[in-house]
């Protein structure tokens, strides 16, 4: 996996990054680093890709199943040290699912299984911060 950087010019703190799949992703500081808010921080991307990370499992965890997923939602809470390095000490994962006669078993399966063994993003997390979930289902 590969990812280029690049610094936007000295007027400000933004960045783009060009994934090694040919995508491109804007990142930007806050005003008072020198940004002008023009996109999400650099932590914010590392914590919606952790929410697609186990988002994606999820999904295809309950497709694999066979169970009539229609939709997946989910709302991530992040704390963060205080002190230099800032990672995440405290992240919770609320999972909306939306479906047809989901079971709720199946789903905190899916979501155990992301947190356990398939979401990379999460488990490497986990290393610094304490990960919960919570889960509800709402009938599509």
């Amino acid at each position: 996996m590969e990812c280029t950087i690049n610094w936007m010019g000295e007027q400000g703190m933004a960045f783009v990054a060009e994934t090694g799949s040919g995508h491109l992703l804007t990142m930007d500081g806050a005003p008072d680093g020198g940004g002008h808010n023009l996109a999400p921080r650099p932590m914010e991307t590392v914590l919606a890709g952790t929410g697609g990370c186990t988002a994606y499992d999820v999904v295809l965890i309950l497709k694999r199943g066979r169970h009539a997923v229609q939709g997946c939602t989910v709302k991530l809470s992040a704390e963060r040290a205080e002190t230099d390095p800032k990672v995440f000490t405290r992240i919770n994962m609320h999972f909306t699912v939306a479906g047809q006669a989901l079971p709720a078993a199946a789903v905190e399966r899916a979501i155990a299984m992301s947190h356990e063994k398939y979401c990379s993003a999460s488990i490497m997390l986990a290393k610094t911060a304490e990960i919960t979930t919570s889960f509800e289902l709402v009938e599509a």
